[in-house]
């Protein structure tokens, strides 16, 4: 074994553990305030949803949705394995895969779990963006499983950006943040090409809308 691989092999023993329990103690100081609940209250009467979000917000999307029964798709790199195991510290199924690897094996997985009544974590923008532009995986996630689509976006005042080419955000201790449960859009079963881009750009248009208005509530036009 190379000392590369035992290094890698050794944070990922440590750092997805270390990093649950900080960001425990970090995030649990954040006051928020929750919008849609009715939307998000619907979902759980009638089974599960695809729950697409922002890959700026994974952070704290994946602490937030610990408390509901899910599944998230995790790219399968090797640093989306440290995602991989903080999702399942988290409680979470995974299911590793990308639109560039073992995409179709990762959307069978995705349906099986969801049609078992998990709700599915999917990031929008997929693991390499372009950033806040909307990839077809939850449309057809969705039109496969026959749960609909429940878009979840959220803003802070205080927070970190990363270098990164989505701006990762992390909130700062005690900062205030709003969370946005999005109306529930129901996609039809089976799907031409034209549909699937219908879908997807409205789903886009709201994700994109809900993001707007969170963040000039804090008086920015965006994350970045």
């Amino acid at each position: 074994m190379s000392t590369s691989d035992f290094l890698y092999k050794a944070s990922l023993a440590v750092v997805p553990r270390l990093y649950v329990s900080l960001t425990a103690l970090w995030f649990g100081t954040c006051p928020v305030q929750i919008r849609g609940q009715e939307n998000l209250d619907k979902v759980l009467e009638q089974g599960a949803a695809v729950v697409p979000f922002w890959h700026y917000s994974v952070f704290y999307m994946l602490y937030h949705l610990r408390q509901y029964p899910g599944v998230a798709m995790v790219s399968a790199s090797k640093d989306g394995e440290y995602i991989a195991r903080v999702a399942g510290l988290l409680g979470f199924e995974t299911v590793r895969g990308s639109a560039n690897r073992f995409g179709v094996r990762a959307l069978k997985g995705m349906v099986d779990h969801v049609k078992q009544g998990k709700n599915a974590g999917i990031v929008a923008d997929g693991s390499q963006g372009p950033a806040l532009k909307m990839q077809p995986g939850a449309i057809m996630l969705a039109a496969k499983s026959g749960s609909p689509i429940m878009p979840v976006v959220w803003a802070t005042k205080r927070y970190k950006a990363f270098n990164s080419w989505d701006h990762s955000v992390i909130p700062k201790p005690f900062s205030p943040l709003i969370l946005q449960y999005g109306d529930l859009i129901y996609v039809e079963p089976k799907l031409t090409s034209v549909r699937v881009e219908e879908y997807r750009q409205q789903v886009e248009t709201a994700m994109y809308r809900m993001y707007q208005d969170l963040w000039q509530e804090f008086g920015r036009d965006g994350h970045v």
